[in-house]
């Protein structure tokens, strides 16, 4: 581990704890969107890493976090909300992106743009819809857009909600979501 990716890593960790948004809901689906999760009553057993290796449509996104060092984190206490870009997802960004952002001179930038599909707290679909806008780790402000269609994040289509982990709580999305700057 590169000693910047070391200095960053325990910035990454305060923030997370810092940041204690609890809630917890009962499935909720976004018109057109189905809800899959378990009940508020009923304790994941799977870290949000494991549970979208586990749901097969992540794969891209699980190699970009292994590439980046961020497995542990996300592996850890939380609690987070990802809203996880799908494999097609990513297969919809240009030519050679993915590649080139798995370089580890790219590490960096790579970190940007997982990072900024993470919010901390468990911030479950009810609450999501009521939002104009989250904080990310990265940093940025993710736009929400709530209407009789479902919900858009920075432009993305939400297309499942509240997938239970023990650590937090997974949005699946239609795009991946980049940072500005």
């Amino acid at each position: 581990m590169s000693r910047n990716a070391r200095s960053n890593r325990p910035q990454l960790l305060r923030v997370l704890a810092a940041a204690l948004v609890l809630g917890l809901a009962s499935p909720v689906a976004f018109a057109g969107q189905t809800a899959k999760a378990t009940s508020a009553n009923t304790r994941a057993q799977a870290d949000i890493v494991d549970t979208a290796v586990a749901a097969g449509q992540f794969n891209t996104l699980a190699a970009a976090l292994k590439a980046a060092g961020l497995v542990d984190t996300l592996k850890g206490p939380g609690p987070f909300t990802v809203f996880a870009p799908t494999d097609a997802a990513f297969a919809k960004l240009p030519a050679g992106t993915v590649e080139n952002l798995l370089k580890p001179e790219n590490r960096q930038q790579l970190v940007k743009v997982l990072t900024y599909h993470v919010v901390p707290g468990k911030v479950p679909a009810s609450r999501v819809a009521a939002m104009d806008s989250a904080t990310t780790v990265q940093g940025g402000n993710l736009a929400i857009a709530a209407s009789g269609n479902g919900v858009t994040v920075d432009g993305a289509r939400v297309t499942a909600t509240d997938v239970a982990a023990s650590n937090g709580v997974i949005h699946v999305i239609d795009t991946v979501l980049i940072p500005e700057g």
